[in-house]
């Protein structure tokens, strides 16, 4: 049972693609620029644990999560695995980020000299990132003399690794991004001057690492670029989407024109047609706002789905499917090249990103990897 795949729905990755990807970008900030990939929220639907290897082989130094769960994730899969946490850590579970080794983002003395008091006990170090609000206002503290101060005091504390430095632009437009930039490079300028300096400094994510290459410091944090996702509005890098969601039929109806399908009949057979009922729903993360909106492909044919989406089946309209039948593979998201919807794609007729329709993808789809 271990080695079967246990549904019919499946979401594939191509490990090639993830692997040029990260070579695209480690070819397009050049070699003075670390590369962090960001595997937060289960790696962007793929699959944190399972992809790590093929980051890493391509060049990742750090592997970027938002939680400790996320981070202990990876490091149950591997302890070695170079970790960051991106958000904040609660104080009572740093416990955990000194016995597992991981770095860990700080913008208060506090937590920093808690974090020093418990590499001291475990004889370790306990390595930090600082955060800097230039404007996001999400995490971190703005630019100050009194914050100068408290991170000149992190650097004071002997078990503690005061490694790097960063912020995140809005990219509200190339005035604010610039304002944002000016205001972090002058504060770890102001730093330098105090005798704190870094290892890493980063603001840079997926769109600015791309369209603003002044940006990238000596670190960048690429996201939905890893994973093939573009959306610049300046540059170009040709990453390809590295995830495909299929599923097969599981029975075909044959429904007279006239009768409804699905809750409500809000769908009703304009003409007498064949719909084939799909084994995926809205719990698998697909958006149930695409009613009406969404589709697949089964032999080269769009099909619309019809009816409301259900949260573990959906209706598929395959009356123009030639000799139609059960256990026929129906794509979900694809690359496009068949006619099948793209994550860009969904994102449109969703009415949101691309992010959030990859991120959404829960883990109840098998994950199955692929090289090429």
């Amino acid at each position: 049972m271990e080695n079967d795949v246990l549904r019919d729905t499946v979401i594939q990755v191509d490990l090639s693609a993830l692997s040029e990807n990260m070579q695209m970008i480690r070819e397009c900030v050049g070699p003075d620029v670390a590369v962090m990939p960001v595997v937060k929220a289960n790696g962007y639907g793929h699959g944190a644990a399972s992809i790590a290897p093929a980051l890493l082989a391509n060049g990742a130094v750090y592997l970027a999560v938002a939680t400790l769960t996320e981070a202990l994730e990876l490091k149950k899969a591997c302890r070695d695995y170079p970790v960051f946490i991106l958000g904040h850590t609660p104080d009572r579970l740093l416990k955990y980020v000194v016995e597992y080794g991981i770095t860990q983002t700080v913008f208060d003395i506090g937590q920093a000299r808690l974090l020093d008091s418990m590499a001291r006990r475990a004889g370790t170090q306990a390595a930090v990132h600082v955060k800097v609000d230039t404007g996001f206002h999400r995490l971190g503290k703005a630019p100050s003399p009194s914050y100068a101060e408290e991170i000149r005091s992190m650097f004071a504390l002997e078990n503690l690794k005061v490694e790097g430095i960063f912020s995140h632009l809005a990219l509200a437009g190339s005035e604010d991004n610039e304002k944002q930039f000016d205001s972090f490079t002058s504060f770890v300028a102001q730093l330098a001057d105090k005798g704190c300096r870094f290892r890493y400094q980063h603001i840079a994510d997926s769109i600015a690492l791309v369209d603003y290459p002044q940006y990238r410091l000596n670190m960048v944090r690429p996201g939905a670029l890893v994973y093939g996702m573009r959306g610049f509005h300046l540059g170009f890098l040709g990453v390809r989407q590295a995830l495909t969601f299929y599923t097969h039929i599981s029975q075909l109806h044959h429904v007279p024109a006239g009768e409804g399908v699905s809750y409500d009949y809000l769908w009703k057979a304009p003409r007498d047609s064949i719909i084939a009922t799909l084994p995926f729903g809205y719990a698998d993360g697909y958006p149930r706002n695409l009613r009406d909106k969404g589709y697949v492909i089964i032999e080269g044919v769009k099909c619309p789905l019809v009816g409301v989406l259900c949260m573990d089946q959906v209706m598929a309209d395959v009356t123009d499917v030639p000799g139609a039948k059960a256990g026929m593979k129906a794509v979900i998201y694809g690359d496009g090249q068949d006619g099948s919807m793209t994550v860009a794609k969904a994102a449109e007729l969703a009415g949101t990103n691309k992010n959030d329709i990859i991120a959404r993808l829960a883990a109840r789809p098998p994950r199955v990897y692929i090289n090429g």
